[in-house]
Formats: C-alpha cells, sequence, structure tokens
C-alpha cells in the first residue's frame, strides 16, 4: 500500500467515525484561539490552524476516549489541547528553522514576523493550559503538562545535538521523542485517563502513542534522503540544514577516514558543494544505512500495533492498528 493508492486512507477512516466530535473540536479551538484586545493572535493562529493538517493528534485523544467508553465531553477540550500545542510547537520551530514554507504556505514568520510567530506560540501554549484545567484532573494536568516540556527539552537538545558527529542513536531517540512521539503519547494517554481506564490500558495508550510517533519521524527523515514529490518530501532538505538523522547517524560511525572527512566537512562545518547531497546518498547506500533505518520504523510500526493488544477490540482500535501500518506505508 501506498499513500497515493490507498482508497481510503486510515486518517480518513478515523475522521470519519469521529467527524462529530471533530466539528466540535474545530468549533473549540476558533473558539479559544480569539482574543479581544489582539486581533494579530487568531490572524498568526488560523493561518496555521486551518492550513489544511490532518489532525492526527487531536484524533488520537478523541479515538483513546471513544474506545474506552468515554462518554463526557471533556475530550474534546484535551483533543483541542493538543491541537493547540501542536500548533504553538510549528509557530516556534519555524522561527528556529527561519522556514519560510509549511503545509505549501507561506509560514507566519514570514508573513508577519518572528516576535509575532514567538508570542502568538506562546498564547497558544496558555489556552492549552486553561483547556487542560477545566477538565479538572490533575493527572491529566500532569500529563500534558509533562508531554510540553519534554516537546521543549527535546527543541533545545536538537539545537546542540544536529551537527555534532558525536550524536549517537540514543540521543537522535530522544530527541525524536521529545519533537515527535512525546505529543502522540501524551494524545493517546489523557484519553484513558478521561474517560478512567485502569494502568494497564493508559500505558499501552502511552505505548502505542510513544512507538507511532518514533516511527512516524524514522519515515520522516528517511524520505529526506529517498522521497520523492510524491511523497511531499523534498530530498536534501536536512542534509542542507545539517540535521544528523538516523541513516547519516549510521554511515558516520561506518565511515573509513576519507568519509568521515566529507561528513565533517558537509555537516560538523557546512561547508556544501554541488554534488555533496547525491555523495551522501551514495554513502547511506553502501553502507545500507537506508536499509536499516528502514526495517527500525517498520519495528516501531509493529510495537505500536502490539501495545493495543491489551485494549478490548472495537472499530476505532482498528483504525488505529491500520493507522500504524499506514505511517510506515511510504517506505514499504
Amino acid at each position: 500500500m501506498s499513500l497515493d493508492t490507498a482508497a481510503t486512507k486510515p486518517h480518513e477512516q478515523l475522521a470519519a467515525a469521529l467527524a462529530d466530535d471533530l466539528h466540535a473540536v474545530n468549533d473549540m479551538i476558533r473558539a479559544r484561539m480569539a482574543s479581544e484586545h489582539a486581533p494579530r493572535i487568531p490572524e498568526v493562529t488560523a493561518h496555521l490552524v486551518e492550513a489544511g493538517g490532518k489532525r492526527l493528534r487531536p484524533m488520537l485523544t478523541l479515538a483513546a476516549a471513544r474506545m474506552c467508553g468515554y462518554d463526557g465531553p471533556y475530550h474534546i477540550h484535551l483533543a483541542a489541547t493538543v491541537e493547540f500545542i501542536h500548533t504553538a510547537t510549528l509557530l516556534h520551530d519555524d522561527v528556529v528553522d527561519e522556514s519560510s514554507q509549511r503545509r505549501g504556505r507561506p509560514t507566519a514568520n514570514l508573513l508577519w514576523d518572528n516576535t509575532s510567530s514567538v508570542l502568538v506560540g506562546d498564547y497558544l501554549f496558555a489556552r492549552s493550559f486553561q483547556l487542560m484545567v477545566e477538565t479538572g484532573s490533575l493527572r491529566v494536568l500532569d500529563i500534558l503538562a509533562n508531554a510540553s516540556a519534554t516537546i521543549a527539552e527535546g527543541e533545545v537538545l536538537q539545537l546542540t545535538a544536529a551537527s555534532d558527529l558525536a550524536t549517537t542513536e540514543g540521543i537522535y531517540i530522544q530527541v525524536v521523542r521529545g519533537k515527535t512521539a512525546a505529543l502522540f503519547s501524551a494524545a493517546m494517554e489523557v484519553g484513558g485517563e478521561i474517560a478512567g481506564q485502569d494502568a494497564a490500558t493508559k500505558q499501552a495508550l502511552f505505548d502505542y502513542g510513544d512507538a507511532l510517533g518514533i516511527a512516524f519521524q524514522i519515515v520522516d527523515d528517511l524520505l529526506d534522503y529517498g522521497g520523492t514529490k510524491a511523497t511531499g518530501k523534498n530530498v536534501g532538505d536536512d542534509f542542507r540544514e545539517r540535521k544528523l538523522t538516523l541513516p547519516v547517524i549510521r554511515a558516520v560511525a561506518a565511515a573509513d577516514t576519507t568519509e568521515r572527512e566529507f561528513w565533517v566537512r558537509t555537516i560538523q562545518k557546512g561547508k556544501q558543494a554541488e554534488g555533496d547531497l547525491d555523495h551522501a546518498i551514495a554513502l547511506l547506500g553502501k553502507h545500507g544505512t537506508m536499509e536499516s533505518t528502514r526495517l527500525d520504523a517498520i519495528a516501531w510500526a509493529e510495537k505500536a500495533k502490539q501495545s493495543l493488544s491489551v485494549v478490548p477490540d472495537h472499530p476505532l482500535k482498528t483504525m488505529l492498528v491500520e493507522l500504524a501500518d499506514y505511517v510506515v506505508a511510504r517506505i514499504t
């Protein structure tokens, strides 16, 4: 299965099954991103929130809550919270990365300025904590506050590790857990928490989100060296931005003296010339790091599916299992 040939994609099935809840989440997002005194806040937020994202993270919260039998109102609050946290991190990331495009559109920092992007991101973080508090659950607050801290920690770690050839696979996974998996796992866990599930079930939901998020990011990093326009990736962005991702970390570890000098020049020192990207891709192929990374992504997706084995059967559980397969479909 590929992303293009899948007749009905798992995230589209989830969206259809959760349509009423998603409508309520979107209404809450629009209401809570409003500002009586600072009209730039809804302008900047709407630019990103309305940009056509899949709402994958809030769908995980809604699916987890519904799968666990929850019938109260607060899964809507938590799904909106998760989307606000995600949007805030995107606003901040685009400033840090000096990005000019996201989801095929100019970034907020390009249309407005860096200051607006950072401050509106801060506003969304504050709004997210207001929504958490409204659930009345200290444990929900604990889960999402910890995730927010982990996200920020992962971004700072990436700053220091991105171009450091001493970066290990363990540090890479730690960065991935911060930048991607922490919000996936928290989104799932709070769904079980609000539904009053036992510890084993909540751990299973957390583990699913963690493994799914890691698989998701590894696939994204892999496609940077082997993707096409059909996969929605611009090949070589990570190389040009001197980011050490898993295929490169493994190629550096296997490099001979000449190859290591190449990685020092292009990644560590940032002195890149025409043809360097092609040579980097050739080195990844020589040492088999694209294939080993692909197998790792598939293994994480399998771990995600296995995590749900303790959760009772439910149509939404089936969709979540299929979602894990779908995340790695672009590389299988």
